[in-house]
């Protein structure tokens, strides 16, 4: 199986294959990496067999991709003029080395991200603070507070740039002086919404603004739910500050579970609406918060990057450890992606599948639907 290729779509030949990979309708994202992942790159894609495409897509899926859209030459157009419009733009694919290692591990990676400020920050450790876009004033200055000390800890703090506790979140990570990341549901070109729009400038210059939207895409109410994904997938972990039990952080804080990644949920009046979606994240087995600290302690529990702390490798951990487990310590008590305990512990995976069976048969780890592992009792 090819693997695809490591390099930043710039040129605009690379960036019209990748363009047309996405916009052929019909096919999603899981069938583009699907095609990635066979042949290697969209270009090799779109030069592939009739029936070497039929076998991934079917007949009809094959045929539509045969066809160039009709919008491909407006939209690369409109890609080509935004990235002439700084040098701290860019076009990251899912091939590409500068692609969030974070999000790459995440079940749903977008296939190509538009970034505008500095791309190391898509590296870093980071903390999604998410919540009600009408927050209580206690809920505004937790969200600061909160972001503020995760940033002097120098996590990168991500958000989603909308009003309420998203700027609240965004502010404080600036001025406890870090990195934070805004991800939007909208093009890069139109900030929304339009009062965010020196906030977004702070955030691109000293951090980082990212979409998977073309430029020129509205605020289309479907595009949110989206980029709640990208949220969850870039972070190790998701605190929810405020939130209605019809909420979109709710949707992140879901998404993150699912992605393996830890949910926090600071708890308020129980007469209060803005505090039932954070009451019933608890309830459904979320870390109840009450100060910034306790995330960081849990994190490092979990053996999480910590910024400046030296990574622990494989030959410093291994299944032959006569130490206390290092892989129930991986595991945690939340159900986790057998992708991120290799990532955590940096196991090869004929070691760590096998560790994992082990610990399965002595009734210490189940395997749960999903591709989930989790540990069990005091184990």
């Amino acid at each position: 199986m090819a693997v695809v290729e490591p390099r930043r779509s710039t040129d605009p030949a690379d960036l019209q294959a990748w363009l047309r990979l996405l916009l052929v309708p019909g096919i999603g994202r899981e069938s583009a990496r699907r095609l990635l992942a066979a042949f290697g790159s969209p270009a090799a894609v779109v030069a592939a067999a009739d029936d070497a495409l039929s076998t991934l897509l079917g007949a009809r899926q094959a045929a539509e991709l045969r066809r160039e859209p009709a919008d491909l030459p407006a939209v690369l157009g409109r890609v080509l003029d935004w990235l002439q419009g700084g040098s701290d733009r860019h076009v990251i694919t899912l091939g590409d080395t500068a692609y969030p290692g974070a999000l790459l591990e995440s079940p749903d990676p977008p296939l190509l991200l538009y970034v505008q400020g500095q791309l190391q920050h898509l590296a870093m450790p980071a903390i999604a603070v998410v919540g009600s876009r009408n927050p209580s004033a206690q809920g505004r200055d937790n969200a600061h507070a909160f972001a503020r000390q995760f940033a002097t800890a120098g996590y990168g703090v991500v958000s989603g740039l909308a009003l309420g506790v998203d700027g609240a979140a965004h502010e404080g990570a600036l001025a406890g002086g870090g990195a934070t990341l805004a991800v939007v549901g909208t093009g890069l070109d139109r900030i929304y919404p339009p009062r965010h729009r020196d906030l977004a400038q702070r955030i691109a210059a000293s951090g980082a603004l990212i979409s998977e939207f073309v430029p020129g895409t509205p605020p289309l109410a479907e595009n949110f739910p989206q980029r709640n994904r990208i949220i969850a997938g870039l972070t190790q972990g998701t605190l929810v500050v405020e939130a209605a039990l019809r909420s979109g952080s709710l949707i992140t804080a879901r998404l993150a579970n699912e992605a393996g990644r830890d949910v926090f949920a600071i708890p308020g009046s129980i007469h209060a609406e803005q505090s039932r979606g954070c009451h019933a994240l608890i309830r459904d087995g979320a870390r109840l918060v009450e100060s910034a600290e306790e995330v960081l302690d849990e994190l490092r529990q979990r053996r999480l990057p910590i910024p400046g702390a030296p990574e622990q490798t494989a030959a410093s951990s291994s299944p032959d450890s006569d130490d206390a487990d290092p892989l129930l310590d991986a595991l945690g008590h939340d159900p986790v992606t057998l992708d991120s305990l290799q990532a955590r512990t940096g196991w090869p995976t004929s070691d760590l599948l096998g560790r994992l069976l082990e610990l399965e048969l002595d009734g210490r780890v189940a395997r749960l639907p999903g591709g989930l592992f989790q540990r069990r009792g005091l184990a």
